[in-house]
């Protein structure tokens, strides 16, 4: 079996795309990752250990953007693939899988176009190609490439050869904790053909598996590697003017993309264990009660990128109760859905619906044509967020067992802004539709519990 610095060498398989001085550090790190013959010093700058003398199990990367990243996920991806078969392991029928998960459909795509690349533009490597389709292409020696998005549900079962996780840091798609979920979901279909875990990253918060495994493994001699290198580093011909550029727009943030530090300046807006003491049980939603009076606050969107979000709900015993919450995703019609919500708000007799203004006009108009009231916050999310946090720690509101509001909410972070003010968000490539719903909802109930009427300040009346 040829070595992985071969394969990235060999110009009849690859060409020239690896053969650059730009990729040497890259090359150091891989081959003492597989337990070969590296460059002594540039493995210690970027792993701060000495080189393994045989193979490692697992591969941490916190590296920075534009650092050749997704190109490695690809190149490692087919490298597996090819030269690390186990036919004598495999049952009759039974494939390798080597599982590439992406932190979102694009960025799944971006690596697909990578790994496509290396194999069908070379004669030898496509004529491996049995099948392929839009997310996996099937090899002749019963290995199989496939590439998913951060669901911990959709990656059990399989046998896996090696995982590949491209962005880790910000898996936030599905649960509240996705990336533990997924590792703990991954590594025992590892097992079988002693399959190896390469996950690659830019990071993030201090917090997640990968800034986990940077605090336990990173310069110590073990079977679990860990690297960190800014972009400029892993990749030279980034030009050195962008990476001043972001640092004169925001440091914080470019010191994370393009330096690899771990922000400092992000924190968690509520734990899962308060989530989960407020939330009930069961039904998802509750049916209305003749003498209850229900509030609505719905976040609308255009249609093309956020969901059309609603949460109703009333108050009883002095907790404001969540009876019903839905998102209607996008790509939709917003008259359609408009309609929609209108007819989930009839059943709780409610005329009037709060929500921001970001959305302009239209909310106003296609509420106001079926004859439901429409009134903007003048409060921002922030805000709404910032007073929703005490009556989550307090239990004065009770939640639906919805797990996409409960993955939005424990998602959520606070940061210290340059003026000391804290902001608190969904995090990059993250959402906060349904979480904001219930945050404007949350407010409505509770102007009216402790005044008896909704503080009118809050609101721009049609």
């Amino acid at each position: 079996m040829i070595s992985i610095i071969e394969f990235m060498e060999d110009q009849e398989i690859l060409g020239t795309q690896f053969t650059s001085e730009t990729w040497n550090n890259w090359k150091a790190l891989l081959a003492g990752f597989y337990g070969l013959k590296t460059d002594n010093k540039t493995f210690r700058k970027l792993t701060n250990r000495k080189p393994p003398k045989t193979p490692c199990d697992e591969l941490w990367m916190v590296i920075g953007r534009r650092g050749g990243k997704s190109q490695m996920a690809a190149l490692l991806a087919v490298y597996e693939a090819i030269f690390n078969t186990h036919k004598d392991k495999l049952s009759k029928g039974e494939l390798a899988t080597i599982m590439v998960v992406a932190s979102d459909r694009k960025q799944a795509r971006s690596v697909m176009r990578y790994i496509q690349g290396l194999l069908l533009e070379n004669p030898m490597l496509r004529s491996m190609v049995i099948n392929e389709s839009s997310d996996s292409i099937e090899l002749n020696n019963k290995c199989i490439i496939e590439i998913m998005t951060a669901n911990h549900r959709g990656i059990r079962g399989y046998t896996v050869g090696a995982v590949i996780l491209d962005e880790i840091a910000f898996f936030y798609s599905d649960g509240a904790n996705p990336d533990r979920e997924i590792i703990s979901a991954v590594r025992p279909s590892l097992a079988t053909l002693n399959g190896k875990l390469i996950a690659l990253s830019s990071p993030y918060a201090r917090k997640g598996v990968l800034w986990n495994n940077f605090k336990r493994y990173f310069g110590e001699d073990t079977n679990v590697l860990v690297a960190k290198a800014p972009s400029l580093i892993m990749n030279p011909s980034l030009p050195t003017s962008v990476v001043e550029q972001a640092l004169k727009e925001d440091k914080a943030s470019a010191s994370a993309e393009y330096l690899a530090e771990f922000r400092g300046d992000i924190e968690s807006y509520i734990s899962i264990d308060v989530l989960e003491r407020c939330t009930r049980h069961s039904p998802v939603q509750i049916a209305p009660i003749y003498n209850n009076t229900y509030f609505a606050f719905v976040d609308p969107s255009g249609g093309s990128a956020d969901a059309f979000t609603v949460a109703i709900g009333h108050i009883e015993n002095e907790v404001i109760i969540v009876d019903f919450v839905h998102s209607h995703p996008a790509p939709f019609s917003p008259e359609l859905v408009t309609n929609i919500v209108c007819d989930q708000l009839k059943p709780y007799r409610v005329k009037t619906v709060y929500g921001d203004a970001y959305a302009g006009m239209w909310p106003r108009e296609q509420f106001q044509k079926r004859h439901v009231r429409y009134n903007t916050s003048t409060k921002n999310k922030n805000e709404l967020y910032r007073d929703l946090l005490p009556l989550l720690n307090s239990e004065k509101i009770e939640l639906p067992p919805n797990q996409q509001l409960q993955s939005e909410l424990v998602n959520l972070e606070r940061r210290t802004t340059r003026g000391g003010k804290d902001s608190i968000d969904h995090p990059p490539r993250g959402h906060d539709d349904l979480a904001n719903a219930v945050a404007g909802l949350a407010y409505v109930c509770a102007q009216r519990r402790t005044r008896g009427k909704i503080d009118q300040s809050f609101f721009e009346f049609v």
